[in-house]
């Protein structure tokens, strides 16, 4: 059941968060560098976690 499962799901969320967090901080060192395509790629990847965040953080939510 997923209520079972809610502190994991929550601790998740946290961890994804925290870690696009991270990758954004790294591509915002890349804009308006030679290699900006690496920002843009990282960017993308930091939107992707972003919304596996607020995925787990609906979840959680929708649960209780």
């Amino acid at each position: 059941m997923i209520t079972d499962d809610l502190p994991e799901l929550s601790s998740m969320a946290t961890a994804v968060g925290e870690l696009s967090g991270r990758v954004e901080r790294v591509a915002e060192r890349y804009v308006d560098s030679p290699r900006e395509d690496v920002a843009n790629r990282l960017f993308e990847v930091e939107r992707a976690l972003r919304r596996a965040e607020r995925v787990l953080e609906q979840l959680v939510r929708d649960a209780h």
